[in-house]
């Protein structure tokens, strides 16, 4: 499936306070049941709005906030690390994550996994820096017709992302149905090494 990129034109939208209505963060944070991880890394960050609130959640000392845009970079930098110096970002190529081996205990993809060109890779860059039995989340659009959002011809079936994760390998791979027009995955690092 080709990827389908956001416009960087269209930043402010990303800070539309609605999203913590359709995307509550606590409904992203509980089932992933980390104890205080200190590490999370927010993939497809945007302007960051996310990362502000993974960074207030308990325990967490860093968030490294990644998009390949620069204006996405160039933003965060500007308006957000000044006020939140815990978050961290960092510009990143489609399919490579410029992190270390084992550094986050979570990664969250917010609304990106239907711009992937080739979800395999960026999976297993996903395992490579989790550290082992680090939990992953992805979030993206339910495979229907909504008020906002990329085409549906660009969306993934829940079923379709499962089957990725499991040739990375990720494991416990659990789907949860709280939101209305996202669904939420969330699998475990199965301590991947290339």
């Amino acid at each position: 499936m080709e990827g389908f990129k956001f416009d960087p034109a269209k930043l402010e939208h990303l800070n539309d306070p609605q999203r913590l209505k359709d995307i509550p963060p606590g409904v992203i944070w509980k089932p992933l049941a980390v104890d205080r991880p200190e590490t999370v890394i927010d993939l497809g960050a945007g302007t960051g709005f996310f990362s502000v609130r993974f960074a207030e959640m308990k325990g967490v000392k860093k968030v490294y906030a990644l998009d390949i845009s620069e204006a996405m970079i160039e933003y965060i930098h500007r308006e957000v690390s000044p006020l939140h110096p815990r978050i961290e970002p960092v510009q990143m190529e489609e399919s490579v994550i410029p992190l270390p081996d084992d550094i986050a205990d979570v990664l969250v993809m917010i609304n990106l996994h239907h711009e992937f060109h080739d979800p395999h890779a960026l999976l297993k860059e996903c395992a490579r820096v989790l550290k082992p039995e680090g939990r992953l989340a992805v979030v993206d659009w339910k495979k229907k017709d909504t008020a906002h959002g990329p085409p549906v011809s660009k969306r993934y079936r829940e079923d379709e992302v499962i089957k990725q994760l499991e040739t990375v390998p990720f494991s416990s791979i659990r789907t949860h149905q709280e939101l209305p027009n996202h669904f939420l995955i969330v699998a475990e690092n199965m301590a991947y090494k290339s």
